[in-house]
């Protein structure tokens, strides 16, 4: 099995685990991490057994490193991610893609002529309850889709200082829903506000849209409620399936209603492992840079539509 060499930039709560994963895995080998924090840096460098560095440079120097994993705050994402696109290495940054549409076009643009692979990390796609999902979506199990329902709640974060709640959560739902639906977005239209002292940006969201289809999706996220909960509905005209991201339990009901068992999985891992396998194999990444262009997009155009207090159109390019 060909081993790949690997560091990670920015070990908080994300890049830990990033760092865990790719300790563990037989086809990587985890060489160095980077974090500013000098604390953090430390105890993820001894526990996994690599070199730590404050100055992520030094990482990026390390020739035999092929893959980075970049897990900094967003607005951090271009700059990082530019060196190491610069130094060849392949990467895998945490969503969103960037801070900016523009960033990322550069990002992406700079990685397609380098010939490197640039995936973003949209780990619910990865999760097998979402991934059943799709296979009983795609068989016509609860016939045409009408509507999509999700709600992503729980209380506020405060590791997350750079972005609001619709950019940390909403991300996720909008991404899964293309998806699901195999379609772009057509229309947003959104509410936000914000209500906690000890956050800078919006802390809930409704958010609605409108798929080329004419499918309707519905998202509710907020850092407000006391309990974490993560959850999607999916209306058909046979049926409907509701998917429960946290437990990984998902139920049918309607015309072909039946128990579905589902083997529990880290989506994180068949993440990492995904990402590994198209450098390996010289395939494109299953979430390319397009994709979490695409991601970046229509969740800046729920905040335009917030902001303005009317629907904003997207033409679904990219």
């Amino acid at each position: 099995m060909k081993k790949i060499n690997v560091g990670v930039i920015g070990v908080g709560a994300m890049g830990y685990n990033h760092a865990r994963v790719y300790h563990r895995l037989e086809n990587a080998n985890l060489i160095a991490v980077s974090d500013i924090m000098k604390g953090t840096l430390q105890k993820v460098a001894n526990k996994y057994d690599a070199v730590g560095y404050v100055d992520y440079e030094n990482l990026l120097e390390i020739p035999e490193i092929d893959v980075v994993s970049v897990c900094v705050p967003t607005t951090h994402h271009y700059r990082v991610v530019m060196d190491a696109l610069e130094h060849d290495k392949h990467v895998l940054v945490e969503k969103p893609i960037a801070f900016t549409i523009e960033e990322a076009m550069e990002m992406v643009s700079t990685a397609r002529k380098k010939g490197l692979k640039l995936g973003t990390g949209h780990v619910e796609r990865f999760n097998p309850a979402v991934q059943k999902a799709k296979e009983l979506i795609e068989n016509d199990v609860i016939g045409d889709v009408v509507s999509a329902s999700a709600k992503r709640v729980g209380p506020f974060p405060p590791r997350i200082k750079d972005v609001g709640v619709t950019i940390d959560l909403a991300i996720h739902d909008l991404d899964v829903m293309h998806y699901l639906f195999s379609e772009p977005v057509a229309e947003v239209y959104a509410v936000m506000g914000s209500i906690l002292e000890k956050c800078e940006y919006e802390d809930h969201a409704e958010i609605m849209t409108k798929f080329k289809s004419g499918i309707t999706g519905i998202l509710e996220v907020n850092w407000l409620t006391p309990y974490k909960r993560r959850k999607l509905a999916i209306t058909g005209t046979d049926g409907i399936i509701n998917v429960d991201y946290i437990d990984q339990k998902l139920d049918v009901y309607g015309k072909f209603a039946q128990d579905i068992e589902i083997k529990h999985e880290e989506p994180l891992k068949n993440e990492i492992k995904s990402f590994l396998s198209s450098v390996i194999n010289d395939e494109e990444p299953e979430i390319t840079g397009e994709d979490g262009i695409y991601a970046l997009r229509t969740v800046l155009a729920a905040m335009k539509s917030a902001r303005e207090h009317r629907p904003i159109k997207l033409n679904g390019d990219i």
